[in-house]
């Protein structure tokens, strides 16, 4: 199949703004960042969204959504010009907000407006940040616990294995799959393989040469096949084929 060549060697940047404000130090316990995104295209293109554990919050053509963390890749079309407004949350964050489990919305879109009085009009990140200052939940020590374990996975490489973390934080795997699923919204196993699969695309980022089987090694699998077979699902394609997008 020909590739649309929009979306090679990193000529998105033609095409479109990206901006990622971080939030004010009160709100950074909840908010991982927002996100500013602009576009302007002559005919309609086919955006690959690769997913992340996080419930994003989003503002778009005059609508608020909130958005639950999405199992796998989705495929967004933009046409002619225009943006959206988005706040990340931190994983494990958003059940404080929700007041239920971040499970029940996973792969869901749900209007913002059945979960938030009073949402901004005219929004810009001074007016969400004030807005989410009015709707701050009551510490919650669990929520914070799930956060802290999603940080982990993200800051140490050597964790592949749910087995393995369980371990280390003194439970076991079916606390820990409790715990993702009220928090996080998705499986500990899911937010693993995404996080590992994210090195791929931090080196590919840099332009670093990959030896495939080598890098495939070193990120737990037992062969190159089963790691062809995760990224694929995870991204849409293969990774030879997503290299081509850098």
């Amino acid at each position: 199949m020909s590739r649309d060549a929009r979306g090679l060697g990193g000529a998105w940047v033609k095409h479109q703004r990206h901006a990622f404000p971080g939030p004010s130090a009160d709100l950074a316990p909840y908010v991982a960042r927002y996100w500013v995104v602009s576009w302007q295209y002559d005919e309609p293109y086919r955006q690959l969204i690769v997913p992340y554990p996080n419930v994003h919050l989003t503002f778009q053509n005059g609508r608020a959504s909130v958005n639950g963390v999405a199992s796998g890749h989705q495929v967004k079309v933009l046409d002619g010009s225009g943006g959206v407004l988005g706040v990340a949350f931190r994983p494990g964050m958003f059940r404080p907000f929700l007041g239920a489990a971040v499970s029940t919305i996973t792969d869901r879109v749900v209007d913002a407006a059945e979960l938030f009085p009073g949402l901004p009009n005219e929004p810009d990140v001074p007016a969400v940040e004030a807005f989410l200052r009015a709707h701050l939940p009551e510490p919650d020590a669990r929520a914070q616990h799930a956060a802290e374990v999603v940080d982990k996975i993200i800051a140490e490489p050597g964790i592949t294995r749910v087995d393995a973390l369980a371990r280390e934080l003194g439970t076991n795997v079916r606390a820990l799959q409790r715990l993702f699923a009220e928090h996080v919204g998705i499986g500990p196993k899911w937010v693993i393989r995404r996080y590992r699969l994210h090195e791929v695309t931090e080196r590919l980022a840099r332009g670093e040469p990959i030896d495939w089987a080598v890098l495939a090694a070193d990120l737990g699998y037992s062969d190159q096949a089963h790691f062809v077979r995760d990224f694929r699902a995870m991204f849409g394609e293969p990774p030879t084929r997503y290299a081509q997008r850098y």
